[in-house]
């Protein structure tokens, strides 16, 4: 079959209900996956240690998610990464696991393949493709012009290294999930074969990937797409890779700007790549740093940082006509908060989840029921964010139009049907003190794990276990505090160490491209860090990539079983979907915060003078 032929008869009925539902949806709502703090509203009288919003709503829908202008020649940027701790510095996507390293790699490196608005693979990415008839095979060349930041040409075999090294049994990263669909790479895992089957190198530019089976998710984001430098890491022992030079001090990578130097944790300089494969980028350097929420309304408008890669959006209201020096970029995020809860730990000698609902103190799911019904995430969005977050209902962010059921009924803020649930599963105030004690007559306490972050982080946390106390249920913070982010990362789980005095946090996710949630929930995977299992959910998850699930209507009601059913069994439960703000220097051209199907790449981004705009 003729090039991406396939791809485009698969999904042109996909593509069609896509744009009638997107042009139906009056500014809708949206959301690879990683968190961060969230900020809430007390819902009552009795918690003012915030401050609540003047009472304007706002409208992300009222926002353009793109700047555009003709730049200078040359110029220097700086961009803020705003965050309340340092970004952890594991600077390749074969091994990162948190959303600001992330963001200073995507200076640098990129996929090899490209997805469009539909989040379907295009042929306009840095390798293109040719799909055989049944769907399960991929031949990818890697266009003439793509080269590493040292000049080597990125090669087939770069990108079959990097899938090895997934695929290695001493990987210490979270993606070995990500190439399990591959022929032979559970073989290769788990020391039956000295290589990978569905690989094959043709020559120096073309790599074929051979799949277990056509799934939906290969033509959207289920495709392992970036490459590693096999000249510089194939003497590194695989276990050693993650904290080697390679990684943490002198990363490269094939995108339009080049690491020139790193401060741990703080800041990275870059300059442009003349050899970049799209064309030579229009600024000479950029200047990524660490900018705490409290202070980058300051560092906006003294002209400190350019542009920043999200801004708290409780502080708009306050700087909406005071920061005049800049233009407020604006889109559905990719990520929705939520509130999950611990009912395992990780096995990591079989590389799975170990449920233990007898001895987890939240196992009950009508506890968990009831603590939904407890929050009101309605107030939470208005009075704290003016509108932009809202009401999350499902797992399954609006961000997917397709396949976000809006139809289901989620709890919503009860505290009356709450203490109904806790009173008929046996939830009851022994000795009369207002706290409720468990079905066995032993007190009952939740340790709540939850990040450090903007102004907002205490008062949600406190109105979280301000909302719970006030049905009964007696919740502390671990450790008496907020934790911070990389701490909390730890803690939670996503190397595999629970931390077992932790029984409820809250932080965020970050979907990708596909919609297949078996990166969150599978059994399989170091991410699903509530360690929850059920084998009705894992039907659902292989039903969701199963052949059948090619058919758009298949796999929209595949999913809108899943999302029911999570709905009823409460391992987690999304509280609010999320606007982004970005707020852009007047002198920023061409920056467009879409990641997919995206108008404008970094390489055009510019400034029209040398100096930013002051108030």
């Amino acid at each position: 079959m003729s090039k991406a032929k396939f791809s485009k008869l698969l999904f042109a009925m996909m593509l069609i209900l896509f744009l009638v539902l997107a042009a139906c949806s009056g500014g809708s709502d949206d959301a690879e996956g990683d968190g961060g703090g969230d900020s809430g509203d007390s819902g009552s009288e009795e918690n003012n240690d915030s401050e609540e919003t003047d009472g304007k709503l706002y409208d992300i829908a009222d926002f353009s998610p793109i700047k555009e202008g003709e730049a200078m020649d040359g110029g220097e940027l700086n961009f803020g990464l705003v965050s309340d701790t340092v970004f952890a510095g594991t600077l390749n996507f074969n091994f990162y696991s948190d959303a600001y390293d992330s963001e200073v790699i995507d200076w640098f490196d990129e996929a090899l393949l490209e997805v469009d608005d539909t989040f379907t693979y295009t042929q306009e990415g840095a390798a293109q493709f040719e799909v055989n008839d049944e769907g399960n095979e991929f031949t990818f060349t890697i266009r003439d012009e793509v080269n590493w930041h040292d000049g080597e040409p990125v090669t087939a075999e770069d990108w079959a290294f990097a899938i090895e090294v997934l695929a290695d049994p001493d990987y210490d990263g979270p993606r070995y999930g990500n190439v399990t669909d591959i022929v032979g790479v559970e073989e290769y895992h788990d020391g039956e074969a000295d290589s990978i089957e569905g690989l094959e190198i043709i020559d120096d530019k073309t790599l074929k990937m051979t799949f277990k089976q056509a799934t939906p998710s290969l033509f959207s984001g289920g495709i392992w797409s970036y490459a590693l430098p096999k000249h510089i890491f194939e003497d590194i022992p695989v276990a050693d890779m993650s904290s080697s030079d390679a990684v943490r001090e002198n990363p490269i990578g094939m995108g339009p700007f080049k690491v020139d130097s790193i401060t741990a944790g703080e800041s990275v300089t870059y300059t442009k790549n003349e050899d970049y494969w799209r064309g030579e980028p229009s600024l000479d350097k950029v200047t990524l740093k660490v900018i705490a929420p409290q202070t980058v309304v300051q560092a906006l408008e003294t002209g400190e940082v350019d542009l920043v890669h999200s801004f708290p959006t409780d502080q708009y209201p306050d700087v909406e006509e005071s920061l005049t020096n800049v233009d407020f970029l604006g889109r559905l995020d990719r990520s929705y908060s939520y509130i999950a809860f611990k009912m395992g730990t990780w096995d990591e000698e079989n590389g799975k989840v170990d449920m233990d609902l007898e001895n987890s103190k939240v196992g009950d799911v009508e506890l968990r029921r009831a603590m939904w019904y407890a929050i009101d995430n309605d107030a939470v969005g208005e009075r704290f964010y003016n509108g932009l977050r809202w009401n999350a209902t499902t797992l399954i962010p609006s961000f997917y139009e397709i396949y976000h059921d809006d139809s289901i009924e989620t709890p919503t803020y009860d505290p009356e049907m709450a203490n109904q649930i806790l009173d008929e599963a046996g939830y009851e105030d022994v000795d009369g003190d207002g706290i409720r004690e468990n079905p066995d007559g032993e007190e009952l306490v939740l340790n709540f794990a939850s990040q450090e972050g903007g102004d907002v982080a205490e008062p949600l946390t406190n109105y979280y276990i301000q909302s719970w106390e006030q049905v009964g249920i007696k919740v502390e913070k671990i450790d008496g505090r907020l934790l911070e982010f990389n701490d909390f990362y730890d803690r939670v789980g996503q190397h595999g160490n629970d931390d077992p005095d932790i029984d409820i946090y809250t932080a965020a996710w970050s979907v990708g491209t596909d919609v297949d949630p078996t990166n969150s929930w599978g059994p399989n995977v170091i991410y699903n860090m509530t360690r929850w299992e059920d084998e009705e959910n894992n039907r659902l998850l292989e039903e969701g990539v199963s052949p059948e699930a090619i058919d758009l209507e298949y796999r929209q009601e595949v999913y809108s079983e899943w999302q029911q059913f999570m709905v009823d069994q409460v391992p987690a439960f999304p509280t609010v979907y999320r606007a982004e703000l970005a707020p852009v220097n007047e002198r920023v051209v061409n920056w467009d915060i879409r990641q997919e199907g995206a108008e404008l790449f970094r390489y055009e981004v510019g400034v029209t003078q040398d100096e930013p705009v002051v108030p």
